[in-house]
């Protein structure tokens, strides 16, 4: 039996790396798809492998990524490797923007999507506090924070303006409820 594809998604500052991460801590048996971006390594945030444009064009038309897409004027890709964890049988955990969760949904056979959200008020100071955008780049970012997915798409919705660990709590419960003590 294949693996699901979990698309991770939701507005900048949301804490979608931090509940992926705590979600893989806990879960060994889960594949945490470690995305290729057209930004420096030390820029901080997530786990990433940071490339030059070029080398990134290079890599896609290589066939080295699953899925690849462009946002914020940077370029984005979720390797190839993903479709061996599938195929193994394990879940895949990929942070995804809203603007490539179709193509994931015709890609994968067994595909979920886990969408994260949080007040306004969290997400600015989340956003003030990683120290990657100007005030600007935030209300920019806080602008289109509430911008719905497309209307095919359906997703297993979780506020994350509280403690980690109450999310990560409620998205075990959602993906894995058999799994959930009644």
């Amino acid at each position: 039996m294949s693996g699901r594809f979990i698309a991770v998604v939701g507005p900048s500052g949301v804490g979608k790396d931090s509940v992926m991460a705590k979600l893989a801590e806990g879960r060994p048996d889960l594949f945490l798809a470690r995305r290729a971006i057209t930004r420096s390594s030390d820029a901080g945030g997530e786990d990433f492998d940071g490339m030059s444009k070029r080398e990134f064009l290079s890599l896609e038309a290589a066939g080295a990524f699953a899925l690849s897409w462009s946002a914020h004027g940077l370029h984005y890709g979720i390797p190839i490797a993903v479709e061996t964890a599938l195929e193994d049988g394990r879940d895949v955990l990929a942070n995804l923007s809203r603007g490539v969760l179709s193509e994931a949904k015709r890609r994968f056979a067994r595909f979920e999507v886990l969408s994260l959200t949080a007040s306004p008020q969290v997400l600015a100071a989340r956003l003030r506090g990683r120290g990657r955008e100007t005030e600007d780049e935030i209300t920019a970012r806080l602008a289109r924070a509430e911008r719905a997915l497309p209307d095919h798409i359906a997703a297993l919705e979780i506020d994350n303006s509280g403690p980690l660990e109450q999310t990560v709590a409620q998205a075990v419960a959602a993906l894995y409820p058999e799994r959930v003590a009644r």
